[in-house]
């Protein structure tokens, strides 16, 4: 069976080679490519064109990864893609990865596409708990992923719910508490409302910058045992080599930073690491399997190639990307503060118009007002118009009346009986009509002056009612000037010049801000803690955040006293 399968790969071979052509795919961390590519290519110039496909110059940090039987492998650039123990089924699968990682991605990663790739990769190592994240630090990491993708915090957009189908915890984290979906939510968007104002770019590096610094972020480890045959791991990084204890992948026993190695020799299965220091001991380790051992001394040559490369000076291909990025992160800061300016002209527009919009609607209810008193002006002064008729005609009606009594009293005293009872009813008479004459006197001036009191009112009316039309007229006229005036002004409002308020700040401010944000997270919801869910690499993070130690700070203390660095590595097949 083993000769007949045996028999198939190498009939496949034997095809590869007799055709042209060979097709491969790619998969990034965003999306999958497919190739055809020439028999005779090697490693390097499929690795160059996936690099020239993706717009990417920072190609140091990236290899094609492919599964060989029960471990990985990276493709060699300077053999034949087919003479490689490449799968043998096409199209033939790679992993377009980060195969090793910066010290600081804030100073050596240049470009963008560099850092999406870093984000990409570091967020999925994270979330798939490959990388140990605590969970405050998982909250925070997971606003600026929010941030990346979703840019600014609007409330009028990102309602309650909006993240209720994103992965962006590890589910450890999510089952150490007793909080429900929607209270994790309103923790990361408490935090994401923070970051207002950053790019995806600014907002992918903070991710970076916060995740560089978990004491699992970049190391490979392997299983290997020391010449007591105890089993151990080996953790190999941008900073070094470290060795753990295999169920503490958090912190290394002993660490040796790849400036204080004066020698790693391999031979067969073995390898040999010699300190600078000749009162430390040598020490020496092996794997059991020779692919894992290729791998292991690859990623220590690339490793300490890059640490050398970043104490030297930079390229001259590097200080040209570095100046092509800081033009284009210029170019992106003036773009984003003109789009920042032209936001600030439409927000104030739409307060203008909407004050305009208010006023406008002020003016009209001032209007209709002025409206309606004008209408009952008129209706008041037609009113008093009828009555002074009226009252006019009642006093010509009574002069009449009076003057019709004066002439009946001259005829009774012409016509009067000269007897003394006639005389004395005369009399009697005549003092009735006088009584009665002189009521209708003062009636008639009564009604006189009511008349009189009527025409000053429709007088005082006419003039209320011109006063009323004037005030509607200034209130129209008033309303064009005043949206006149204000579109104006809208329009010729200076522009307040936007400063630069992202000041150059040191390291340590920068960790202690930090450190902060991240206790305030830890205090918030420590209260929900399940204790007893809590992972063997929580427990001991926890005791390292007691004692103040681990691997980044403990390391970062040998590696900043730098030895000039040297090549360190021999191997004998």
């Amino acid at each position: 069976m083993a000769s007949v399968l045996a028999g198939k790969m190498g009939l496949n071979s034997l095809l590869r080679k007799q055709s042209r052509n060979f097709n491969v795919r790619i998969c990034t961390m965003e999306s999958d490519m497919e190739f055809s590519c020439e028999v005779k290519w090697k490693g390097k110039d499929l690795f160059d064109l996936v690099c020239r496909t993706l717009g990417l110059r920072e190609t140091w940090f990236f290899g094609l990864r492919y599964n060989i039987k029960d471990t990985v492998a990276w493709l060699k650039m300077d053999k034949k893609v087919l003479d490689q123990e490449v799968p043998k089924e096409e199209p033939i699968t790679f992993n377009f990865l980060a195969k090793f990682y910066p010290e600081n991605a804030e100073e050596e990663l240049v470009q963008d596409i560099t850092q999406h790739l870093f984000f990409l990769q570091v967020k999925k190592k994270i979330l798939e708990e490959e990388v140990h994240c605590p969970p405050e630090a998982s909250v925070l990491l997971a606003s600026y992923a929010v941030h990346a993708k979703y840019g600014d915090y609007d409330s009028s957009v990102h309602k309650p719910g909006f993240l209720a189908q994103e992965e962006l915890l590890p589910k450890r984290v999510i089952n150490l508490y007793q909080m429900t979906a929607e209270m994790w939510e309103e923790r990361i968007t408490a935090c994401y409302a923070e970051h207002r104002g950053r790019t995806r770019d600014e907002a992918e590096m903070e991710y970076l910058k916060i995740a560089q610094d978990l004491d699992m972020y970049g190391v490979n480890y392997f299983l290997i045992r020391n010449k007591k045959g105890t089993d151990l791991l080996l953790g190999v990084d941008a900073l070094g080599l470290h060795i753990y204890e295999p169920d503490n992948r958090l912190t290394p026993k002993c660490s040796f930073p790849w400036n204080e190695i004066r020698n790693i020799s391999y031979s067969d299965k073995e390898f040999t690491i010699k300190p600078l220091d000749k009162k430390t001991n040598v020490f020496k380790f092996n794997s059991s399997r020779l692919r894992v051992n290729k791998l292991i001394l690859q990623l220590c040559i690339g490793n300490h190639d890059l640490f050398m490369r970043r104490r030297w000076v930079d390229s001259l291909e590097v200080q040209q990307m570095k100046a092509q990025a800081r033009e284009e992160r210029a170019r992106k800061q003036v773009e984003r503060q003109r789009l920042q300016r032209e936001k600030q002209l439409r927000e104030e527009a739409e307060r203008a118009r909407d004050e305009l919009e208010r006023r406008l609607i002020q003016l009209q209810d001032e209007a209709h007002m002025a409206n309606e008193a004008l209408l009952r002006s008129e209706q008041t002064a037609d009113l008093l118009a009828e009555k002074a008729q009226i009252a006019e005609e009642e006093a010509k009606l009574l002069a009449q009346k009076a003057a019709e009594a004066e002439t009946e009293m001259q005829r009774i005293k012409v016509t009067a009986i000269r007897s003394q009872e006639e005389r004395r009813l005369m009399e009697q008479k005549m003092l009735e009509a006088e009584i009665l004459a002189l009521k209708m006197a003062e009636e008639s001036e009564r009604r006189a002056k009511e008349a009189e009191q009527l025409k000053q009112d429709l007088q005082e009316a006419k003039e209320s009612e011109r006063r009323a039309k004037n005030k509607l007229l200034e209130i129209t006229s008033r309303t064009v000037h005043t949206v006149s005036e204000q579109s104006v002004h809208a329009v010729h409002t200076p522009l307040i010049s936007i400063k630069d308020s992202v000041a150059l700040t040191v390291y340590m401010e920068k960790s202690k801000h930090l450190q902060e944000q991240l206790n305030e997270l830890k205090t918030e919801i420590e209260s929900l803690k399940l204790k007893e869910r809590e992972t063997p690499l929580d427990i001991i993070h926890n005791q390292n955040t007691e004692q103040g130690t681990s691997k980044q700070s403990n390391f970062k203390k040998v590696i900043s006293q730098l030895r000039a660095p040297h090549s360190v590595f021999q191997h004998r097949d």
